[in-house]
């Protein structure tokens, strides 16, 4: 553990994790964005705006009742086949840096416009446990993204004085689902580590640490770990196998909540983990240090067992956060 870090050490971190209903990972292949991720002057920071608008305050989506989380990662996007033709005969410069005008720097750009030439986005919804390949970054194609993946499939009874139509407005259509190419089923165990330097450098210092320790320990375990990009649709997988362990995916990601007590660490178990007791749900640890990793491999991640000491809340399959 590195020396000098402000950590607080005597709060009841049980309970601290800000309620959410689901978590959209953006995939944007690094880490280093800017202290507000919506004001980051690329691609990725316009995706984030037209997120936040349709979602947050005053947006068209905007549920009280069904909060999510946006939050950025350093786990490579998805390339489309498009993309990946073009390679060869681009400029060396990465396509994530294509300039995209700050809301209110251009007024010839609105906040829910997206930029020419975009790539596509990519992104895991959870604990929806699905993983978006390929989301067009066109305002219209974001709300269907929205619809598709991410608005609850049930409204809360607070909304039962709305009428009928700004209900459905405001409900899932899975149906939409179809319309993305490749979008999957999340099958590997996905470890989020915040390490927004640019917004607190405690999690910036523990971030790549506690990363190299989870690869590590994982290794031990004889657990595989996925560094390349993504893949879309996958063939199945024999999950009844005796001993089945997935893959796991480790990255970093953008503010989560509570860098005093850094390293903040999201633990997701996908569903098809079946002997694993936490399949399903996602489980949020805090004060993370280096020589916690390999108790939180092998007892959380291997044996599906909480480590109160280190919990900072949960959230299962339907959308219940868990208190210990």
């Amino acid at each position: 553990m590195p020396e000098g870090l402000d950590i607080e050490r005597e709060q009841n971190i049980n309970g601290s994790m800000a309620a959410f209903a689901e978590q959209i990972l953006i995939s944007t292949g690094r880490s280093d964005w800017t202290s507000r991720i919506e004001e980051e002057e690329s691609a990725d920071g316009a995706f984030v705006r037209q997120l936040k608008d349709l979602l947050y305050k005053g947006g068209k989506f905007e549920d009280p009742y069904h909060s999510v989380m946006i939050t950025n990662s350093s786990i490579p996007r998805t390339e489309s086949p498009v993309q990946q033709n073009k390679r060869p005969r681009e400029a060396p410069s990465d396509s994530r840096s294509i300039p995209a005008s700050k809301p209110g720097k251009d007024p010839s750009i609105t906040r829910n416009q997206s930029v020419p030439g975009t790539p596509p986005a990519s992104a895991f919804v959870l604990p929806s446990f699905q993983y978006v390949p390929s989301i067009p970054t066109e305002s219209t194609e974001v709300e269907e993204f929205l619809k598709a993946f991410v608005l609850p499939s049930r409204l809360h009874q607070a909304h039962d004085k709305l009428s009928r139509e700004q209900q459905n407005l405001l409900l899932r259509q899975p149906e939409l689902q179809r319309r993305f190419v490749g979008a999957r089923k999340v099958n590997e165990i996905l470890i989020l580590i915040c390490g927004h330097n640019a917004r607190d450098s405690r999690c910036g210092i523990l971030g790549p640490l506690l990363q190299a320790e989870f690869e590590e320990k994982l290794q031990r375990q004889n657990v595989a770990i996925l560094r390349d990009p993504p893949v879309a649709e996958v063939e199945a997988i024999n999950t009844d196998v005796e001993g089945y362990v997935p893959t796991a995916r480790i990255g970093q990601v953008s503010h989560i909540g509570g860098h005093k007590w850094a390293g903040n660490v999201i633990i997701y178990i996908p569903e098809s983990f079946k002997s694993n007791p936490l399949a399903g749900k996602g489980i949020y640890y805090g004060r993370v240090a280096p020589q916690h990793v390999e108790g939180i491999v092998s007892k959380t991640i291997i044996d599906g067992k909480v480590i109160k000491e280190l919990f900072r809340g949960g959230i299962d399959e339907d959308r219940e956060i868990i208190r210990l």
